[in-house]
């Protein structure tokens, strides 16, 4: 259990003052057994006219920044503070009792859990190829047992071992079969990869968008910014998440904020401005994450 400030900073620099329009953010999580949000800033210069909140399709806190037309500026700067608590349920141990269906990999799902989780559990890129389909088939024969658990946790630890780390500063996510080719990713680029490979064998999976603290070696990588892991639904167990980029179990240092059928519904802030194709020169994103554990008595 850790006491964990948060502060979120994202800077746009513009050449000439601009016109700014709609932005949308996800910045704020749910409360939830695992997480307790004590405050949640949010400062906006230049202030906007409107500020809203609303869920989106995934019940996720969604907050949408209107400005006047009037509004002009060459800098735009949002700052998201956050103090919760945590509560992760860290590595599995004791294990978590899974249905006895889903105790063996594969598993199918029931028809009434079929009929909820629909497309989570179908991939969402193509794979002409096959190359997703047969990595995950082969990671199922190198797993070294047939236990589900198991199989979903030498997954994690073999895409953080076979595949370096690479910021990429553009936008977007590349697909599964583009990360198997190059050998190399962001933390997006592996949480698809493994949410693809699980899908091609029937699994339902979320991307899930938020920040990562250590509290131990400094060893993780992903910090500084926002990061991005994967969530699987177990039936008995629920949704758990697995951090493939730093071979992270059941949530331990990941503070979640969003959870997406994919990638793309899961931008941390989005939007718009009106001015000149080259009028945008600067985009500066920091992530300060202050961790205090609290020990039980």
């Amino acid at each position: 259990m850790a006491r964990i400030e948060i502060v979120h900073t994202t800077e746009y620099a513009y050449r000439n003052p601009v016109g700014l329009g709609r932005h949308r953010l996800m910045v704020r999580p749910d409360e939830s057994h695992d997480l307790r949000l004590h405050r949640a800033d949010l400062v906006v210069d230049p202030a906007p006219a409107r500020v809203t909140w609303k869920h989106d399709i995934f019940n996720n806190s969604i907050c949408f920044l209107d400005w006047s037309e009037a509004t002009r500026s060459d800098r735009l700067r949002i700052v998201s503070t956050l103090d919760l608590t945590h509560h992760p349920a860290g590595p599995p141990l004791p294990r978590y009792t899974l249905e006895p269906h889903a105790t063996a990999f594969p598993f199918a799902y029931t028809a009434d859990d079929l009929a909820d989780l629909g497309r989570l559990a179908v991939q969402q890129e193509p794979d002409p190829d096959g190359v997703v389909s047969a990595w995950a088939r082969r990671m199922l024969a190198e797993a070294g047992s047939a236990e589900t658990l198991d199989v979903l946790a030498a997954m994690t630890g073999a895409i953080k071992q076979q595949f370096g780390y690479q910021a990429r500063h553009e936008e977007g996510t590349q697909t599964a079969a583009a990360t198997i080719r190059s050998g190399r990713g962001t933390c997006r680029d592996f949480a698809v990869l493994m949410m693809e490979a699980l899908r091609s064998f029937g699994v339902a999976t979320r991307f899930v968008t938020g920040y990562l603290y250590d509290d131990t070696s400094g060893a993780t990588v992903g910090g500084g910014s926002t990061h991005a892991w994967c969530s699987v639904y177990l039936p008995g167990a629920g949704w758990i998440e697995y951090d493939p980029t730093n071979g992270l179990l059941a949530g331990s240092n990941l503070i979640r904020v969003g959870v997406t059928r994919e990638a793309a519904q899961a931008s941390p802030i989005s939007g718009s401005f009106a001015g000149r194709p080259d009028d945008p020169i600067g985009l500066q994103v920091d992530v300060s994450v202050t961790y205090a554990p609290i020990h039980s008595a």
